[in-house]
């Protein structure tokens, strides 16, 4: 996801890019007309919805990302788990209003189908090392996060270096990621979901090496009112990254697609960390 501390940076990139990546203005309007503040009033995307939904999903991290899809999956019939780092007694609030169950961060991992990690990158190599330890193979692990060297995270050596942040993650963690949800404001992705084949429905890109877990993820970002576009391997997921031009912009499918394959690899001076004497990369 977008962080906040980060969100005047990246309309600034956003700005910088020039017209060719400019918002359509009139769609984004209409998107927002016909949406309301989540926070009010649960937007209910019964038409989006998929036969069976129902899946057991673990959130770790409950800051704005992690409070939209609990928002999202909660409405759209599944079961979720919502864990912090100050514990589940800090998440009743959250739970009041979604359902969703409270629970430590080895309970949102074991929670069942799928786990979402959207935790600053920072954060990463602090959770338990055995978070994962008898967790099935077959369970989902989706990773949100971007790398903010300067704003939040200080340097992290291997990402300078050229590892895609998920690649970095998925190491940290010793288990393989999806990369998605990384590239929209928390605040499109609680209140712009559209039913399927709605005109200007923003798309969002989902990166990894696993087919089938792929398609799970395919499956939520449908079902919480976006359209998937596949990002290629977990190695190409550096086209989707902070300073990209699919960072940002509220595209749809074809804008996305256009967005990755023009993507540069070396990272903006504004993402790279600070030379460790002071100076920029």
């Amino acid at each position: 996801m977008i962080c906040r501390i980060d969100a005047t940076l990246a309309l600034a990139w956003e700005r910088r890019r020039g017209s060719t990546w400019n918002r359509d203005i009139t769609v984004l309007s209409a998107k927002v007309l016909a949406t309301e503040a989540l926070s009010a009033h649960p937007i209910r995307l019964a038409a989006v919805r998929a036969k069976g939904a129902d899946m057991k999903i673990g959130i770790i991290g409950a800051g704005n990302i992690g409070s939209a899809l609990t928002r999202r999956f909660t409405a759209a019939g599944h079961q979720v788990f919502v864990a912090n780092s100050r514990g589940p007694q800090t998440l009743t609030k959250l739970a009041a209003e979604t359902r969703a169950k409270p629970v430590n961060v080895k309970e949102a991992a074991r929670a069942g189908d799928v786990v979402v990690v959207t935790i600053p990158e920072k954060n990463i190599s602090s959770l338990p090392a055995d978070l994962f330890k008898d967790v099935p193979a077959s369970v989902v692990v989706i990773d949100t996060g971007n790398y903010y060297p300067r704003q939040r995270d200080g340097r992290i050596d291997a990402i300078e270096n050229g590892m895609p942040e998920s690649q970095w993650v998925a190491q940290q963690l010793g288990r393989p990621v999806i990369k998605a949800f990384n590239n929209i404001y928390a605040a499109h992705l609680q209140n712009f979901g559209l039913p399927a084949g709605t005109t200007g429905r923003v798309a969002i890109p989902v990166a990894g090496d696993n087919p089938k877990a792929k398609a799970i993820v395919f499956r939520l970002v449908d079902e919480i009112g976006f359209d998937p576009v596949d990002a290629g391997s977990l190695a190409e997921s550096w086209r989707q990254q902070p300073g990209t031009p699919v960072y940002g912009p509220d595209f749809v499918t074809a804008g996305v697609q256009s967005a990755l394959s023009q993507a540069s690899r070396e990272r903006p001076a504004e993402f790279r960390a600070e030379e460790r004497g002071g100076t920029s990369d």
